[in-house]
C-alpha cells in the first residue's frame, strides 16, 4: 500500500544520510520527491535517477535552506516543475560544530543556529503560502533528543534543536485552521556514514544505553515521516515523536 500516492514532498539536506533515506521510502510510497543538498552534485543526481526508477517524478537542486531568499527560490522552482503543488515540507537541513561552551567560539554557535533553526523558519515561511491556498499541508521538522535533554558539548545543537520544537508547535497553532500540520520528529542515536567513521567502542557505548540495543537507521526515521506526511495523521499536529529505541524513557 503507497501511502503517500501522488504527493508532492521537499526534503532539505536530502542527498545522503538520513534525508536520503526519507527521499528514498517516501518514493516508495509513491510521493513525487524534491530535495535539496549542498555540494555533491554527483551523489545528488544519483540518488534523483534512483527515485525516478521507482516510477515517480524526482529532481536535485542545489540550494542553501539557511539564506532567505535561497528558499524562497527554491520553492518557486519546485512549483513550477512540480505541477504548483507542494504536500509536504521536510526540514532535515542541519551541521554540528560541537565544543565546550568555554571553548566555542560565537562564529560556531552562530552558524549552528542559523544553518539548523534559522533555515526552518526560511523553507516553512517559503511554503507557507502554497499550503494556504491549498488548505492543506505537512510540514516535518527534524529535531534531535539532543533537543529535548540537552547534552554537553553541544549548547548550539541543543539550542538549534530545542528552538526548532517551540517554532513548531507556534506553527502548528497559526496554520492549523486551514489544514496545515507540523510536528517534529526527533531521532536519536541514528547510524549513518557519519557514525560510521565514530571508534567502534564509542558507538557499542552508546547501543548500551538504548533500551532497544541498537542505533536506528535512516528507514526508521523515515517510517515516522510517512506517518506524519500521510492521511494517517490527519489528527496530528504540534507534536514531538522522539524515534530514539527508548533513549527518553
Amino acid at each position: 500500500m503507497k501511502l503517500l500516492e501522488g504527493k508532492t514532498a521537499i526534503i532539505t539536506g536530502g542527498s545522503r544520510g538520513i534525508g536520503r533515506g526519507i527521499a528514498q521510502v517516501f518514493a516508495k510510497h509513491g510521493a513525487n520527491v524534491a530535495f535539496t543538498y549542498s555540494s555533491s552534485s554527483a551523489a545528488a543526481e544519483e540518488l534523483a535517477t534512483e527515485l525516478q526508477g521507482l516510477g515517480v517524478k524526482a529532481k536535485a537542486y542545489q540550494s542553501n535552506a539557511a539564506d532567505f531568499q535561497a528558499s524562497q527560490d527554491l520553492v518557486a522552482e519546485v512549483l513550477k516543475d512540480f505541477d504548483g503543488k507542494i504536500d509536504i515540507l521536510i526540514n532535515n537541513a542541519g551541521i554540528t560544530k560541537d565544543n565546550l561552551l568555554m571553548r566555542i567560539s560565537e562564529e560556531d554557535f552562530d552558524t549552528v543556529i542559523e544553518v539548523n533553526l534559522k533555515s526552518v523558519f526560511n523553507m516553512t515561511k517559503a511554503v507557507q503560502r502554497t499550503m494556504l491556498k491549498q488548505r492543506q499541508g505537512s510540514i516535518i521538522n527534524m529535531s534531535s533528543v539532543v533537543g529535548v535533554k540537552g547534552n554537553a558539548g553541544q549548547t548550539n545543537y541543543a539550542a538549534s534543536k530545542a528552538g526548532i520544537i517551540g517554532f513548531s508547535k507556534s506553527v502548528a497553532l497559526e496554520l492549523g485552521s486551514r489544514s496545515i500540520r507540523c510536528n517534529v520528529v526527533a531521532p536519536g542515536f541514528i547510524e549513518t556514514e557519519m557514525t560510521a567513521k565514530l571508534d567502534e567502542k564509542v558507538v557499542e557505548g552508546w547501543r548500551a544505553g538504548i533500551p532497544l540495543k541498537r542505533g536506528g537507521s535512516p528507514e526508521d526515521i523515515a517510517n515516522a515521516c510517512v506517518y506524519l506526511g500521510s492521511e494517517l495523521s490527519t489528527y496530528v499536529t504540534g507534536q514531538v515523536l522522539n524515534v530514539d529505541g527508548g533513549m527518553l524513557t
